[in-house]
């Protein structure tokens, strides 16, 4: 059974999975709208204003 990802200590509840409470699940909603999650970009890396060479 898996364990809640924000709490890591309960199991999944179906109607919140892979939560185990509304309450994790929003703690989870909350960290998207703040920016908590991020996925690192490096500077080497084309960004879509860039032309990518061919």
């Amino acid at each position: 059974m898996a364990l809640c990802p924000i709490c890591e200590r309960k199991p999944a509840v179906e109607a919140y999975r892979p939560f185990c409470s509304r309450r994790c699940a929003d703690v989870d909603l909350n960290r998207w709208f703040t920016g908590s999650y991020a996925i690192p970009v490096r500077a080497d890396e084309p960004t879509d204003d860039e032309p990518m060479d061919e």
